[in-house]
């Protein structure tokens, strides 16, 4: 493939899609803290404490559902490539069945939930109580937050990414008012902050509705009936993806847990550090998605030449973003770790592991984009196979025989993970011709 085959249109067409992902990325954080603010004026600290230990909970529980996105923005996409409408709503259709039966499955299992949040987490009586009402009301949204995640992978493989983007900073907005409304104006506390939250929830999945309604031009009639073997293929795709995911956050999850041993200081420090992280997504995300929705609309018209084209246009604009990343960090590191911290121990001993940071974006910008890729091609068993390779093969043998290394050693091994996956998918989709569409 010759470069001449990029033009400007192209770059165009993925900052169309990356750029609204991107500040819905940035507004969702600013809205939550509002939400945190309103929380964290009330007269009692225990009111905060109950409402960020739930809201973690459920906010994992709603992590893990990620795939549900992903599985329907890649499908969603090969079927808009085909131009085939019929497909796309087989795809709502089963993705929302999929996806209701879900959330309905942890509303009736959250009473079994509690008490092993309790053998994890530890919180004395009251707290225990209020986290506890926040959880119970909270997942009473579940079923509609689950909708929204396969209504946002629609819009996003129909690359209708700004309205993808109001659903996300609708649902944060929503929360909010509801905030303003049951805590301040009604005293209603925690109860309040859940309320908020499930009716922001509940309002967003009917907006999604509307909008997939309209791109869809849905219709009773047009509903497909239920099929098991669709289903089936769907509950396989997701499951890939789920364990996948299981993977990624198990091993972040043991890089906090081995930084423990050598010592509270290096936990937080390391934690100021992982905010890095969620700064680097901002960016990376916006044109993964990108790749998700272009590569797998060329999928859908068997145009391969297309797929490589759009691969290397997101190749391209993520690997600038990964020079601005070491850039800003190398520069303004010290900076940003004193924005997230005024601790003076936290601040000197982060410090001393910045220059991780700084290499990290370099190194792990390849997985993001292949994510997207994998995810636009529905290689969900290559993502989980990829994933497992850089965890077991990589991760935890760097992890251990590093240990005299202290705290560098847990840096080393994340960064050898994160290298580790982009170029075991970077193998695979050469080696499988992943973008060689028949």
């Amino acid at each position: 493939m010759q470069a001449s085959l990029i033009t400007k249109k192209h770059h165009k067409t993925m900052f169309a899609i990356a750029l609204p992902m991107v500040v819905s990325n940035i507004a969702a954080p600013l809205l939550g803290l509002v939400d945190t603010a309103i929380i964290g004026h009330l007269p009692d600290a225990i009111y905060l404490s109950a409402v960020a230990l739930g809201a973690m909970v459920v906010s994992f529980i709603y992590l893990l559902a990620v795939f549900l996105r992903m599985s329907t923005t890649g499908l969603i996409a090969q079927a808009f490539g085909a131009q085939d409408i019929k497909a796309q709503r087989q795809v709502f259709f089963d993705g929302a069945l999929f996806a209701l039966v879900l959330g309905l499955g942890v509303l009736a299992l959250s009473p079994f939930l509690l008490p092993l949040v309790w053998h994890v987490v530890e919180a004395s009586g009251p707290l225990q109580e209020l986290t506890a009402r926040y959880i119970q009301i909270r997942f009473w949204g579940a079923p509609a937050a689950m909708l929204t995640l396969v209504m946002l992978g629609v819009l996003l493989g129909l690359q209708k990414a700004r309205h993808a983007m109001i659903l996300v900073i609708a649902t944060n907005a929503i929360n909010v008012v509801g905030d303003v409304v049951l805590i301040i104006g009604l005293d209603m506390n925690v109860t309040g902050a859940a309320l908020a939250t499930v009716l922001a929830e509940w309002v967003s999945a009917g907006l999604g509705l509307y909008f997939v309604a309209q791109h869809l031009g849905l219709r009773r009639k047009d509903f497909p009936k239920a099929s098991l073997s669709r289903l089936r293929a769907m509950f396989q795709l997701n499951r890939d993806i789920f364990i996948r995911s299981i993977l990624l956050h198990a091993c972040m999850a043991l890089m906090t847990i081995w930084a423990s041993y050598q010592g509270q200081l290096y936990v937080a420090a390391n934690a100021v550090l992982l905010q890095f992280l969620t700064l680097i997504s901002l960016g990376l995300d916006g044109v993964a998605y990108s790749a998700e929705a272009l590569i797998g609309e060329s999928k859908g018209k068997k145009d391969s030449q297309a797929g490589r084209v759009w691969l290397r246009v997101c190749l391209f604009w993520s690997g600038v973003f990964a020079v601005a990343y070491a850039l800003v960090f190398a520069l303004f590191g010290s900076a940003i770790i004193q924005l997230i911290t005024d601790i003076p121990e936290v601040i000197a001993t982060a410090r001393v592991y910045l220059p991780w940071v700084v290499l990290l974006p370099l190194l792990a910008h390849w997985s993001y984009l292949f994510d997207g890729v994998f995810i636009g091609v529905s290689a969900s068993t290559a993502m989980r196979n990829t994933m497992a390779t850089a965890a077991f093969c990589v991760y935890l043998p760097v992890l251990w025989l590093s240990q005299e290394l202290g705290n560098h050693g847990l840096w080393l091994a994340l960064s050898c993970f994160m290298l580790a996956r982009g170029v075991a998918q970077a193998w695979v989709l050469k080696r499988r011709q992943l973008l060689q569409f028949a």
